[in-house]
């Protein structure tokens, strides 16, 4: 029995908004409820609705920003840069910007739609 899974392919999320999502880890692809990393691009001018998860999430910038409203505060995260956001915790994502922002999202426990609580 292997200990390691080497992920070569991993699921694409169907999406709507121009936002690349591939999952590497997580219930969409090693059927793992603990955690979720996600390897995504934001189009430039992208925007989600405001969530407020039930589960931690870490972000990783590695080209262009991201603005993060966390319970009303305006945060831009440049490449380099890192945040982590506690569970329960109101938060809007988006890309107001000219270029697109490549990062690195990482839930625990693992992403799921029944537990991301987005607003309407």
């Amino acid at each position: 029995m292997k200990k390691y899974i080497i992920q070569k392919t991993p699921f694409t999320v169907p999406t709507t908004d121009g936002k690349i999502i591939e999952e590497h880890h997580g219930k969409a692809t090693t059927n793992n409820n603990e955690i979720s990393i996600a390897h995504m691009i934001a189009p430039p001018q992208w925007c989600e609705p405001f969530q407020t998860p039930a589960f931690e999430e870490y972000t990783y910038i590695i080209k262009g920003k991201k603005q993060f409203i966390i319970e009303g505060e305006i945060i831009i995260l440049e490449a380099g840069q890192s945040i982590k956001i506690e569970k329960n915790t109101r938060v809007q994502y988006s890309n107001p910007f000219t270029e697109s922002c490549e990062y690195i999202a990482i839930c625990t426990p693992a992403f799921s739609i029944e537990n991301v609580n987005r607003e309407d």
